[in-house]
């Protein structure tokens, strides 16, 4: 392999991932791939830059090494991060950046054009793929047969090799420093905005033996009432005491999640934060012994809301999703979802956000964990806090 300078993995486990995407290429019957989620062209090439707000992809054929493909500028950045030579970077001209009367797609079409691949996958249902985008390519190839490849990479990426797991259990070290930063610093009178800038810090800062990347998600942490909203992040409003807050957040470490989310309670809980506490708690329990290879990702959905219903409590959400390598903005990896419809096999190296988060009419609660799927037994916890309330009096 050539190029790159400090690469986050081998050479071997790049060659790798790209056997698997070759084979999950001809199995979709796919003679050219190109791929525009960030996760994704970092998991193929190592490109690690944040372009991802410009049309970007890596386009992989069955034979040859990859070929990077963006913004110009952003080309210097691919050469010092991708694992390919310097000809397969390739940057468009700046011209067609956010131009209403040209597109990148006709740059890229081109190069697609050259490959001779008549079935080209594309990422269809992706945040960095626009209907323009499919448009303008359909225009620029009227030969071309195009196939939904949402979600084909993503797949593969859900059984993480030994490297990457030892980069989420780093992130998981950062993770339990921003919680234990929380518990340390939050009390009523404080201004959340002067507490996240805190988290922020921590996060940046990592622990001994990892540095801090930035997370795919900013932290959230709702109070009161406002805790029914699962996605509100902060303003300048001070903590108050009577008042539970759930703080959604997560280390990362070169690209890698470890997500741990706990609630603070200023002052005594209520009897009904109390019950849903241990309500959780026991769903966690149940969802860690549930999450064993060769069972499915129904199954851990399904030892949630039985003991969820144990407790009188009823779910409308997916109860965790699989996390690891992701960018802005979600750290999602948008393949598995634990839920009872979802048939997955559970395998080894597969890593989830089990979050059975209860968001109820005026108030909200979430503990959880990260979970790794295990060569046998039940799932391992890669960070290791206490899993109750947060009390601070």
């Amino acid at each position: 392999m050539a190029g790159g300078r400090d690469l986050p993995f081998s050479a071997g486990e790049y060659a790798r991932r790209l056997g698997l995407v070759r084979a999950a290429m001809a199995d979709a019957g796919i003679e050219a791939l190109f791929v525009e989620d960030p996760s994704n062209m970092a998991w193929i090439t190592g490109y690690d830059g944040w372009s991802f707000y410009v049309h970007q992809g890596v386009i992989v054929t069955h034979d040859g090494d990859p070929l990077w493909w963006g913004r110009g500028m952003d080309a210097a950045g691919a050469l010092r991060t991708v694992w390919m030579a310097a000809e397969r970077v390739h940057g468009y001209a700046d011209d067609l950046v956010q131009a209403e009367d040209r597109h990148p797609m006709q740059d890229l079409a081109g190069l697609l054009r050259a490959t001779s691949a008549r079935r080209i996958g594309v990422e269809m249902d992706g945040y960095w793929f626009s209907a323009r985008a499919y448009q303008t390519l359909c225009q620029a190839l009227p030969g071309a047969v195009f196939v939904d490849a949402t979600g084909l990479v993503n797949r593969l990426r859900a059984v993480k090799s030994a490297e990457e797991i030892a980069f989420m259990r780093r992130a998981a070290r950062i993770s339990e420093a921003l919680i234990d930063g929380v518990a340390a610093r939050v009390r009523p009178g404080l201004p959340k905005n002067e507490l996240v800038a805190e988290i922020m810090r921590d996060a940046i800062r990592g622990v001994p033996g990892a540095w801090g990347d930035y997370a795919a998600i900013v932290p959230m942490l709702p109070s009161g009432s406002d805790a029914a909203a699962p996605h509100l992040t902060w303003d300048g409003r001070p903590f108050r005491a009577g008042e539970a807050t759930f703080l959604e957040l997560s280390g990362c470490y070169r690209r890698y999640h470890a997500p741990l989310c706990r609630t603070v309670m200023l002052g005594r809980p209520p009897d009904h934060l109390r019950r849903a506490e241990a309500a959780v708690i026991e769903a966690i329990e149940a969802a860690i012994d549930a999450a064993r290879p060769g069972r499915r990702a129904a199954d851990v959905a399904r030892a949630v809301a039985g003991a969820l219903a144990r407790h009188g409590i009823r779910r409308n959400a997916r109860c965790g999703y699989g996390v690891g390598l992701s960018y802005p903005p979600d750290w999602g990896e948008r393949s598995i979802s634990l839920r009872e419809s979802d048939a997955a096999e559970l395998r080894p190296g597969m890593t989830f956000h089990l979050m059975p988060g209860l968001w109820m009419e005026d108030w909200g609660l979430e503990i959880t964990e990260t979970i790794l799927i295990r060569e046998s037994g039940a799932a391992e916890c890669l960070c290791d806090r206490p899993r109750g309330l947060i009390v601070k009096d």
